[in-house]
């Protein structure tokens, strides 16, 4: 299970807080993109939407999706079509809480210090296959036999 009650583990983040338009209903600790060809919104800001570039593993900015604390919403509350998000792109080093999907019938079990990678259309962490450009995660925990999508306590290796 995830460490604490929220997205960013870390007691001082030094990375970057983002904001912007939510394309999609996804739940905090999902890992997001900027929607190609879009311009900015009303708001002055971009959309965004669970990551999705092409291949699993692809290299790509990382944006963890937060709770939305400001309105009393927890790390497990799903978000809208059209809401306001807070993402935040960490450092190598920090501790985050990122979703892990659940793959019916597989073994997706995680240990301590597996590499993980970004699933592509998902936005969740699952376990390195085939040869990825990118390993952004090391898993902090075991996990065994998940029966759902679940937060995993992790370390952003900045690959």
């Amino acid at each position: 299970m995830a460490k604490g009650s929220g997205i960013i583990v870390s007691a001082q983040p030094r990375g970057v807080f983002t904001e912007g338009t939510l394309s999609g209903t996804p739940k905090p600790g999902t890992l997001m993109e900027k929607v190609p060809g879009t311009d900015i919104d009303g708001t002055g800001r971009f959309t965004y939407r669970v990551y999705q570039p092409g291949t699993d593993g692809e290299r790509r900015q990382v944006l963890v999706l937060l709770e939305d604390a400001l309105q009393g919403k927890t790390a497990t509350d799903a978000y809208t079509t059209g809401a306001r998000i807070r993402m935040y792109t960490p450092v190598a080093g920090e501790e985050l809480n990122v979703l892990k999907g659940d793959v019916a019938g597989t073994g997706d079990d995680f240990t301590i210090g597996q590499q993980l990678i970004i699933d592509t259309g998902t936005g969740k962490v699952i376990g390195t296959t085939g040869s990825p450009e990118s390993e952004p995660f090391e898993c902090n925990e075991t996990i065994t036999d998940p029966t759902a999508d679940q937060l995993v306590w992790v370390t952003y290796t900045g690959q």
